[in-house]
C-alpha cells in the first residue's frame, strides 16, 4: 500500500516579485488540499544550482517527514531529467531536476533508495509551453504523492548510481594550511567556509591568518580570532566562528565580514596558523582589492 504524506517543503529560485511561487502553492493547494506547505526559501539566486543545493543540504535535517521539492532549474525544457528520489526508508521523497541540486541533501538523508523519472503525463498538468516545470511537473508529483499514489506510478525507476552528483567543493587541509572556499554568504554578511573544526590541525591556535584571493582585484590577509559568539569580537575584529550548521564562518560583530573582506560565494580563502600576539583584525598590505 502506498504511503500518504502530509507535508511539502519547498525551495526555489523563483523569488517573490513574480507569480511563480504563488502559482506553485496554488497548484499544491488545489491538488492536495490537506497537505501543509512549508516555504524553506524562494530567494535562491537565479540559476544558482550550487547555492540551492547548499541551502537544501543545510535544511534537510530539520524538514518534517514528507516531500521536499527543490527547483533551481536552468536546464528546464531540455533533456535534463525531472526526478523523485526516495530516502530514509520512505520517510522522505525529494523532487526536482536531476542537475546536482538534490544530491547533497539526498546524501545527508542517508542516500537514494529508489528514484523515478517524472514522465507520466497522467500526474502532470497540461501546459502551452515547457518552461514552468515547477507548476506542471514537480508540484503535481508532490501533490499526488501526498494523495497516496505509489512512487513508481510517476514514471520509470532509475539507477540511483547514475543520478547527477553534487557540486560541493572539498577542502584541502594539512598541518600548515587549509585551502577553503566560501560556500555561502548570509544576509548578515557571515561568510561560511567549507571547513569543519576537525579540518584545522592542532597547529592552528586561537589566532589564524586569513588570506583571501581575488582573481582580478588582488589579495588581502587578515588576522582572525576563533570565537564562540559574535559578541566576543571587538570593533572591526575578524572572527572565525562555528556556525549553526557545524562549519566555520568568517564573521564580524554586527557588521558584514563579506563586505569587509570582499567575499562572495566561490571565492578561495587560505587559512594558516597565526602568531598569538597578532593584533586583532589587522590588515596586512598584500594587495588593494577593489570592491566588486
Amino acid at each position: 500500500m502506498a504511503r500518504r504524506y502530509d507535508t511539502i517543503s519547498v525551495l526555489s529560485d523563483y523569488g517573490t516579485d513574480d507569480e511563480f511561487a504563488g502559482v506553485l502553492r496554488a497548484v499544491l493547494r488545489d491538488l492536495a488540499p490537506d497537505a501543509t506547505v512549508i516555504d524553506l526559501t524562494h530567494g535562491i539566486a537565479p540559476y544558482d544550482v550550487r547555492g540551492g543545493s547548499l541551502a537544501l543540504a543545510r535544511s534537510i535535517a530539520y524538514v518534517p517527514v514528507g516531500i521536499v521539492m527543490a527547483i533551481v532549474d536552468p536546464g528546464v525544457a531540455t533533456e535534463r531529467r525531472a526526478i523523485a528520489v526516495e530516502v530514509a526508508g520512505g520517510d522522505g521523497v525529494l523532487i526536482g531536476p536531476d542537475n546536482g541540486l538534490l544530491a547533497p541533501a539526498v546524501a545527508l538523508a542517508g542516500g537514494a533508495e529508489r528514484a523515478v523519472e517524472l514522465t507520466n503525463a497522467d500526474f502532470q498538468l497540461a501546459a502551452p509551453g515547457a518552461t514552468f516545470a515547477g507548476r506542471d511537473i514537480f508540484a503535481p508529483a508532490a501533490a499526488h504523492l501526498c494523495n497516496g499514489i505509489e512512487l513508481t506510478e510517476l514514471g520509470p525507476l532509475l539507477d540511483v548510481e547514475l543520478l547527477m552528483p553534487g557540486v560541493v567543493p572539498l577542502v584541502q587541509a594539512d598541518d600548515e594550511r587549509v585551502i577553503a572556499q566560501v560556500l555561502w554568504v548570509d544576509r548578515f554578511g557571515n561568510a561560511q567556509l567549507n571547513v569543519a573544526p576537525d579540518d584545522l590541525a592542532e597547529t592552528f591556535g586561537e589566532q589564524i591568518e586569513v588570506r583571501v584571493e581575488h582573481p582580478t582585484a588582488g589579495t588581502v590577509t587578515r588576522s582572525a580570532r576563533r570565537v564562540r559568539a559574535f559578541a566576543e569580537l571587538g570593533g572591526g575584529e575578524v572572527g572565525l566562528v562555528l556556525d549553526s550548521t557545524g562549519l566555520l564562518a568568517l564573521v564580524l560583530d554586527q557588521r558584514s565580514a563579506a563586505e569587509e573582506l570582499e567575499l562572495a560565494p566561490g571565492d578561495q580563502v587560505t587559512l594558516t596558523p597565526g602568531a598569538d600576539d597578532d593584533g586583532p583584525g589587522l590588515t596586512q598590505p598584500v594587495g588593494t582589492p577593489t570592491r566588486r
